[in-house]
């Protein structure tokens, strides 16, 4: 089953753009196995729900919803303030790959439910780019399980509540869609976890859960359509670190699913999360090549390379990893398609290095399709079912 593995757990403001869009991502491995990756979920932005100044971010999967209340000029005319849930199935489970290969036997299942408040303050709100100050503090509760394949003698998680707190700086951002048109940012990012029953698990308890890490990240992101000849492109560089880091929170790199969360570290052709990684620095790139003079067929190609310091337990030769891939993209005004192959130039599998994998990517706009299927002359835009739908 497709579910949300992770949508935009932060933002660095409230969103004062109405959205409603529905998301689809797949990849599939056509050399070696490996665990599903995939998402599919309704995600929705409404400014002025029940008040002019509160603003509701709504994502919904088949077993899983992360929702936030957005509540501007809370504690100052600049400051917002957020109040998030968040939970359902699968939301926490865990995938083992080592050394190319996916574990079956050392994976398990997890679910889980959150709740967070966040602050998010513009300190340059003349400016045309703002830069946003956010501070998030979050309860996170886990249960973990065994799936049909565990191993009889592997011993899961203890079921156990995480306590986070994050900061950072954001100057810029990007939309939450497949390719924004444009987009820029620098963000720095710092977040410490905090679990209440760390310990052994595993073989005879043969790996750790810790009882505090921290994490430190940044990016640096550039998207842009050329206005006259539609050409597109986009350029980023994320590098983290961390200490005493384990499993279950390790940066892990791997895949193309651009929105599977916040910070998507893609490296096209590998398993999703297939990288464990306790350092990282990773440089991707993408362009798109209009085919027709209406710009709606696109030929898209892209890129990545990664230099990884491995988390202890998973290392595997070589630091270097790169992946590169290609798709064709179509984009009219509600929909947007991309259908791609990626190649793990040095992804490890049973024959050598290379590993090789297709995937799509699909994007509606429903605003639009409404728009479309419900305008002007049509007798039903005022009925109640419509009034369902789209009224709040």
């Amino acid at each position: 089953m497709l579910l949300l593995l992770g949508l935009l757990p932060v933002r660095a403001q409230v969103d004062p753009v109405r959205r409603e869009l529905v998301q689809l991502g797949y990849n599939q491995t056509l050399v070696g196995h490996a665990p599903l990756s995939g998402y599919a979920f309704y995600y929705r932005n409404q400014p002025g729900v029940i008040r002019s100044n509160w603003t509701l971010r709504l994502a919904v999967a088949p077993v899983y919803l992360d929702s936030e209340l957005g509540i501007r000029q809370t504690l100052t005319p600049h400051t917002d303030l957020g109040l998030g849930l968040a939970g359902g199935g699968f939301a926490d489970s865990y995938n083992e790959i080592r050394g190319g290969n996916f574990r079956s036997a050392e994976s398990f299942t997890g679910h889980g439910g959150e709740v967070s408040a966040s602050l998010y303050h513009c300190f340059n709100p003349t400016q045309r780019i703002p830069l946003y100050g956010v501070v998030r503090a979050a309860a996170h509760y886990s249960f973990y399980d065994r799936d049909h394949d565990t191993a009889a003698g592997f011993a899961v998680p203890h079921d156990q509540a995480t306590w986070s707190l994050r900061s950072g700086l954001r100057w810029g951002g990007g939309e939450p869609v497949i390719f924004p048109a444009l987009a820029m940012e620098l963000s720095l990012w710092h977040e410490w976890q905090h679990r209440t029953e760390p310990g052994r698990y595993g073989f005879q308890g043969d790996r750790a859960l810790e009882t505090d890490t921290h994490l430190f990240w940044g990016r640096a992101l550039l998207a842009y359509t050329l206005p006259e000849c539609g050409h597109y492109f986009s350029l980023s560089l994320t590098a983290g670190g961390s200490a005493s880091a384990d499993r279950l929170n390790a940066y892990r790199l791997g895949a193309i699913l651009p929105l599977v969360s916040e910070f998507a570290l893609t490296l096209p052709g590998y398993y999703y999360q297939e990288i464990s990684a306790d350092r990282f620095v990773l440089m991707s790139a993408a362009y798109l090549f209009p085919l027709d003079h209406k710009q709606r067929w696109h030929l898209a190609v892209m890129g990545a390379v990664a230099a990884v310091d491995y988390l202890p337990g998973l290392e595997q030769a070589g630091h270097w990893h790169r992946g590169v891939g290609g798709g064709l993209f179509y984009r009219a005004q509600p929909w947007q398609v991309m259908v791609g192959y990626g190649y793990g130039v040095d992804a490890i599998r049973s024959h050598g290095r290379g590993a090789h994998s297709v995937g799509v990517l699909v994007q509606i706009d429903l605003d639009k399709t409404l728009e479309a299927l419900l305008g002007p002359p049509s007798p039903f835009r005022s009925r109640g079912l419509f009034r369902l739908f789209r009224g709040w």
